[in-house]
């Protein structure tokens, strides 16, 4: 199959899982990349901050439009963020292959088994923000967007549920808004390796993750927040065991 073709299939699949969960996109892009496509770990991860960039983007417009942004909320997080998404970008390129896929495979574990976790149901918005809570998960965020080249929505959607104990629809729109800022950021700090791309993988895999986002967005309309949560999280897992197994095989 044609680099091409793989490609567009990835990215309609990034796409589709962004515009739906608001976050998954980076974590399925970097395998995708290295996998599928051939790219290096540190190329991988500078191509899925394009790419995942421009899909946050599109996407974020869609849900602000149905209301299921929460501005200052994203703001906040995404602000703490930014600093260390851009220090982590710096670091990456002195990080083994190895320990940036190990790190990006337990993270997504992580981030998956607290998806899973039962927890109580409670009206969008009531609970109890602590300014400090809600600024050191915004700048972990951004230092592992920095890092391992994602947007971090795969744990901002945990941490708006669980930190600002948002509904998982406002946590979906939201998580864009944040993997937009603290993407641009680690991009900021990535900018001389930007002439590296591959466009012939970067266009036509960005092309159809914008398309998927709008399909996404729809399909997020129809399928209930705990039905969300559970296949965000399922693809999660799957991904972070294929990306160990790799590792240690």
């Amino acid at each position: 199959m044609s680099t091409v073709i793989l490609a567009l299939a990835a990215g309609a699949v990034i796409g589709l899982a962004l515009g739906a969960l608001g976050g998954g996109g980076s974590v399925l892009s970097v395998p995708a990349l290295i996998y599928l496509l051939g790219l290096t770990p540190v190329a991988a991860t500078t191509t899925s901050l394009v790419i995942v960039t421009l899909t946050c983007a599109t996407a974020l417009t869609a849900h602000a439009r149905d209301g299921h942004v929460r501005w200052r909320e994203g703001l906040l997080f995404a602000a703490a963020g930014i600093g260390p998404a851009m220090l982590g970008g710096v670091l990456a390129g002195h990080l083994p292959a190895t320990v940036l896929t190990v790190a990006f495979a337990v993270v997504a574990a992580a981030a998956a088994a607290r998806m899973l976790r039962p927890r109580s149901a409670a009206p969008d918005g009531t609970v109890a923000v602590r300014p400090g809570r809600a600024v050191a998960a915004g700048a972990g965020l951004g230092g592992l967007t920095g890092v391992l080249g994602v947007g971090g929505g795969f744990l901002a959607v945990p941490a708006l549920v669980g930190v600002l104990g948002m509904r998982m629809r406002s946590a979906v729109g939201t998580s864009l808004l944040v993997i937009t800022v603290n993407s641009l950021a680690a991009l900021a700090m990535r900018a001389g390796t930007a002439d590296g791309l591959d466009w012939v993988v970067t266009g036509p895999f960005a092309g159809a993750a914008v398309l998927g986002a709008w399909d996404g967005k729809r399909l997020s309309s129809r399928l209930s927040g705990d039905t969300l949560r559970r296949a965000f999280a399922l693809v999660l897992l799957a991904v972070a065991g294929l990306m160990l197994l790799d590792v240690l095989v």
